[in-house]
C-alpha cells in the first residue's frame, strides 16, 4: 500500500471532510500515475466538466428539493404530519415509522437517489418521530436507511437506464422490480411494527373524524409529493421542472397559506439549505473526478477478471462473485456511473451464464443501495452525518440493523430468483404463444428469460430450446438423418423418383469432379492465344445434362 493512502485513512478517521479525502485520492492517484503523460492535477476535472455531470439534472434537484425539506422543517408541517399519521396510523405500533419509510421510498423513486431523501424527507421526519418518543439511535438509522427499496419502484430513472442498456422493455422491468422492493418495504416497516411495541410509543384509538380533520389540517402538504408524481408521470415535466415546482409550491403554501415562515426565517432557511446542498454537491463532484481514475485504471474489469480467472464456471459461482463485485462497485461510485460503467461489462458474463435480466435489474440496484448505506464508505453515511449533525462513527453504529434487514432482503431474492420475474410469467408464455402460432422462434420470449449479449442476435435460453432452435436461435437445429447412407460401394437406385435423385446428384459431383480435372490437366493456353473449345469439355456437360434428367 502506497503512503499517501495510509495518510488519507488516517485523516479519514480524524474527522477529514469527505469531499478532500475523495478529492485527495483522485490528485495523488493521478500524480502518482505510472505513465509520465498523465501525472497532472487536471485529470481529475475531465469527468466533472462532461455533459453528464454538469449538465445532470440533479445538481438542480438537490438544493431544490434540500430547499423544500428545510422549509417544512422549520415550519409546523412536521407536527401536522405527525398529527395526520397519528390519526390514519396511530393505532398500529410504528405508525410514524412506516410512513418515514413509505415517504423516503416515493421520493428515492423520484431523484433516483437515496441521498436527496436523506435530506428532504428525513430531515422532515427526524423531529417529529423524536417528539413522539423514537429512541435517537433508531430514528438516525431509519432516516438514514429507509429510502433504500425506492430504486426499484417506478418511476425511478435507475431502472429505465437499466432497462436501455439490457435492450429489455422498461414497462416489465418496473413490473419485475416491483415485488422485491415490496419485500424490502415489508421487512422494514416490520421493524419499525417491532419498534413501536418494543419501546412503547403511544398509541391512539381509531377515529374516523379525527381521520378527516387531520388529512384536511395537511393536504396542502400532502399535494407537494402528488404534485411532483403527476408532472413526472404525464411528461408535463422533468425532474428538476417538478423539483421547481414544489420549491415554490411550497414556499407559497409556508409563508401565505398556514403563515408558518416569515420572510427572514425564510431567507435563513434558503442559506442553509443551500449551504448543505453545495457540500453534497462537492462531494459527488470529487466522487466524478475519482470515478474517472478508477475507469482509466479499468479497476471494475482488474476486480471481475481476478475471479474468472480462478476457476468461474457455474451460473450460481457467478451470481456470488457478481454481488461481491456489485457491493465494492456501490462503494466507489455513484449509481448512474456504475451502470454505465460496469454493467456493459457484465452484460457478456451474465449472458454466458443465462441470468434473467431482471433478476440481474434487482441484484444490481440493491447492492449499489446497500453499499450506500454500509460502513464505512457509503455515501449516504456521510450525507446523514452532516445533515443531523451526529459524528460519523455514531452513524455507523445505528444503520447496522437495517443494513442486516436490507441484506437480509437480498439473501431472499438471490434464493428465490423467481420474485424478480414472477410478474412477467405471463408476458412470456404470450410470446411464446404468438411465436408458436406463426411457426417462429421464440426470440421475444428469449429477451425476457436470460440476459442477451446481441439484441440483434437473440439466442435460446433453455437446453430445450437449444435442442430444438439450435444454439444460435436460426432456425431447426441439426439432427442425424434418419437413414444414414452406409458405407462402401453406393449403388444408385432407379425404381422411384426420389431415389432417382439422389443417384443423379452423386453422379452430378462425379460429373463435376470429372470435368474439373480435366481442365486443370488440359493445362492453361497462352496468354495470347484465343481460348478453343474443348470436345471432351463438350461431351461431360451432355452427360452431366443427361444425369440431370434422370438418366
Amino acid at each position: 500500500m502506497k503512503p499517501w493512502v495510509i495518510v488519507i485513512i488516517l485523516l479519514t478517521l480524524v474527522g477529514m471532510p469527505l469531499f478532500a479525502v475523495m478529492g485527495g485520492i483522485s490528485i495523488l492517484s493521478w500524480l502518482g500515475s505510472d505513465i509520465a503523460d498523465q501525472r497532472f492535477v487536471r485529470f481529475i476535472a475531465a469527468n466533472v466538466l462532461e455533459d453528464k455531470f454538469s449538465n445532470s439534472p440533479i445538481l438542480v434537484t438537490i438544493p431544490l428539493f434540500t430547499f423544500v425539506g428545510y422549509l417544512m422543517a422549520e415550519s409546523k408541517t412536521p407536527d401536522r404530519i405527525v398529527r395526520a399519521a397519528s390519526a390514519v396510523l396511530g393505532w398500529m405500533p410504528g405508525g410514524l415509522a412506516i410512513v418515514c419509510i413509505v415517504a423516503s421510498a416515493f421520493f428515492t423513486t423520484l431523484t433516483g437517489g437515496s441521498g436527496v431523501t436523506i435530506v428532504a424527507i428525513g430531515g422532515l421526519l427526524y423531529p417529529a418521530l423524536r417528539r413522539q418518543g423514537y429512541s435517537e439511535r433508531f430514528t438516525l438509522g431509519l432516516v438514514t436507511t429507509a429510502g433504500a427499496m425506492g430504486l426499484l419502484f417506478f418511476p425511478s430513472p435507475l431502472v429505465m437506464v437499466y432497462a436501455f442498456i439490457a435492450g429489455v422493455d422498461v414497462t416489465r422491468a418496473y413490473k419485475a422490480t416491483f415485488p422485491p422492493g415490496l419485500l424490502l418495504m415489508v421487512l422494514l416497516c416490520g421493524y419499525a411494527f417491532w419498534e413501536g411495541l418494543r419501546s412503547g410509543i403511544p398509541r391512539a384509538r381509531f377515529d374516523v373524524d379525527e381521520v378527516g380533520k387531520a388529512l384536511w389540517h395537511v393536504k396542502w402538504e400532502l399535494a407537494t409529493p402528488l404534485l411532483v408524481g403527476l408532472g413526472l408521470t404525464t411528461g408535463l415535466m422533468e425532474l428538476d421542472e417538478s423539483a421547481a415546482a414544489a420549491a415554490v409550491y411550497t414556499l407559497i403554501v409556508e409563508v401565505f397559506v398556514y403563515k408558518d415562515l416569515t420572510g427572514r426565517k425564510v431567507v435563513k432557511v434558503a442559506r442553509d439549505a443551500m449551504t448543505l446542498s453545495g457540500a453534497i454537491i462537492l462531494i459527488l463532484a470529487m466522487a466524478t473526478a475519482m470515478t474517472n481514475y478508477i475507469i482509466q485504471e479499468r479497476i471494475p474489469q482488474a476486480i471481475l477478471e481476478w475471479f474468472t480467472t480462478r476457476g468461474m464456471n457455474a451460473a450460481w459461482q457467478f451470481i456470488l462473485v457478481l454481488n461481491v463485485f456489485l457491493f465494492i462497485l456501490g462503494m466507489l461510485m455513484d449509481a448512474f456511473s456504475a451502470l454505465l460503467v460496469a454493467l456493459p461489462l457484465l452484460i457478456p458474463l451474465a449472458a454466458t451464464f443465462q441470468v434473467n435480466p431482471f433478476h440481474l435489474a434487482v441484484m444490481f440496484l440493491l447492492n449499489l443501495e446497500i453499499a450506500y448505506v454500509t460502513p464505512p464508505v457509503g455515501l449516504n453515511l456521510f450525507i446523514s452525518s452532516f445533515r443531523f449533525s451526529r459524528p460519523i462513527v455514531d452513524v455507523y453504529r445505528v444503520v447496522l440493523p437495517f443494513v442486516a434487514l436490507l441484506a437480509l432482503g437480498l439473501g431472499i431474492v438471490l434464493v428465490v430468483p423467481s420474485l424478480s420475474s414472477f410478474t412477467i410469467a405471463g408476458d412470456v408464455a404470450q410470446a411464446r404463444a404468438q411465436a408458436a402460432q406463426n411457426g417462429l422462434p421464440p426470440r421475444d420470449a428469449w429477451l425476457l428469460e436470460c440476459v442477451q449479449e446481441d439484441t440483434n442476435n437473440l439466442k435460446p435460453c433453455t437446453k430445450e430450446d437449444v435442442e430444438k432452435w439450435g444454439a444460435d436461435g436460426m432456425g431447426l437445429a441439426a439432427k442425424e438423418p434418419e437413414n444414414p447412407a452406409p458405407t462402401g460401394d453406393v449403388v444408385p437406385a432407379v425404381d422411384s423418383g426420389e431415389d432417382a435423385g439422389a443417384g443423379s446428384n452423386e453422379m452430378d459431383d462425379l460429373l463435376k469432379e470429372m470435368l474439373g480435372e480435366g481442365a486443370a490437366d488440359a493445362g492453361a493456353p497462352d496468354a495470347e492465344a484465343p481460348k478453343e473449345a474443348d470436345p471432351m469439355d463438350d461431351l461431360l456437360k451432355e452427360m452431366l445434362e443427361a444425369g440431370k434428367d434422370g438418366g
